[in-house]
């Protein structure tokens, strides 16, 4: 039996890494679609050794994209988490690294005009049904790779493309406080009444006090990730969350079906720490926060596009757990993540007692790693 091949692309995003592909390209039946996800990435395997995947949360994520038939939008996008260790593709969310790679990737296929020296590319997103705005660098048609921008979690230097996304409040529950309140009361097992934040814009984030947990708020992701106690008090945080804004009818099922979303992260007042990936100092005069966040049940080595709006926009918001411990007021929250420093612009406005988010935008590099066909076996 001859092996399938398939179109598809491999492009870095931020601090993310991920598989492209053309929607046409893929079966149009989500099951047949999703094993043949699987089989592209060498799940379930902790080492993805039959596959593309990189055997990293942040390495194993799938794009689907195509021409957009929205009069809104020119290209719709359709995120997917490959799971590592089981047979699952959790499209329960987005992702806002592997989404700054969408406009180059539109570009370069042909599917939006290259216009220089910005092209402005409206994305779709079908997992949250919301509109990203990409303003990607162009020169001589083409999609500029090289530039001066960098970014923390990720070598060298790139074309700075900044990604708004502003028009992604309430992706998966409508609301940007889905309870209607800016701190609620988790009865966490093991823990008791833990004060917590919950706010959903680009994804949904559930927030609480890094010392509430008996952390310092800068450990690393190996302090993290070696302490299976504190790992299963960190998905009980999380999967109470999902049932309480309704992604899931019970803790079980959030941890089985949507691993992904909501994401839990622990936030704590500026300080100074060393980052792990590079060994620089981190100061605290350089951070409005510190924060660490949880993706796939193990610690962000980076910190999430997605994460960086949600965070951003809780830190503007009174009254939540993430706008007591930021440091600064200003138009830019920088937070401090694992590998260094993020910053994101961000505007709340207060329209008829409604608190409205007017901007939450952040600078992103990416770039086309590899081209190609991809060969799985047949079912």
């Amino acid at each position: 039996m001859s092996q399938q091949k398939i179109n598809c692309c491999i492009m870095r995003g931020g601090t993310s890494k991920g598989i492209f592909f053309h929607e046409h390209d893929l079966p149009a039946d989500q099951a047949a679609r999703d094993r043949l996800a699987l089989k592209v990435f060498g799940s379930p395997d902790v080492r993805q050794i039959d596959g593309l995947g990189g055997a990293d949360p942040l390495t194993s994520k799938m794009a689907i994209i195509a021409k957009s038939k929205r009069p809104d939008a020119d290209v719709d996008y359709t995120f997917g988490q490959v799971s590592i260790e089981r047979p699952l593709v959790d499209y329960s969310g987005n992702c806002g690294n592997i989404s700054s790679a969408v406009g180059p990737f539109a570009i370069a296929e042909g599917l939006v005009p290259a216009v220089e020296p910005i092209t402005r590319v409206r994305i779709y997103n079908k997992n949250t049904g919301k509109i990203l705005i990409a303003e990607v660098p162009v020169s001589g048609g083409n999609v500029q790779v090289e530039g001066s921008y960098e970014i923390d979690g990720t070598p060298g230097t790139g074309a700075k493309i900044l990604m708004d996304f502003a028009g992604t409040v309430g992706s998966a529950t409508g609301e940007m406080l889905p309870t209607g309140r800016p701190k609620d009361l988790l009865q966490v097992e093991g823990v008791g009444a833990l004060e917590a934040s919950i706010v959903d814009v680009a994804n949904p984030v559930v927030f609480v006090r890094a010392k509430d947990l008996g952390l310092t708020g800068i450990e690393t992701p190996a302090d993290i990730d070696s302490n299976a106690d504190l790992l299963a008090t960190l998905e009980r945080i999380r999967s109470l969350t999902a049932v309480m804004i309704g992604m899931a009818t019970s803790p079980e099922e959030a941890t089985s079906k949507c691993p992904a979303f909501p994401m839990v992260a622990f936030v704590s007042a500026p300080r100074d720490y060393r980052a792990f990936s590079s060994g620089r100092m981190v100061l605290q005069q350089d951070v409005d926060l510190v924060s660490r966040l949880m993706y796939m049940q193990v610690m962000h080595k980076t910190y999430a596009g997605t994460g960086t709006t949600c965070t951003g926009a809780a830190a503007r918001i009174p009254g939540t757990i993430v706008n007591e411990v930021c440091a600064g007021d200003g138009p830019v929250v920088r937070i401090g993540h694992p590998s260094g420093v993020i910053e994101i612009e961000v505007g709340i406005a207060c329209q008829n007692g409604m608190v409205v988010l007017q901007r939450a935008a952040f600078g992103r590099t990416a770039r086309r790693i590899m081209d190609g066909r991809v060969y799985v076996t047949s079912d």
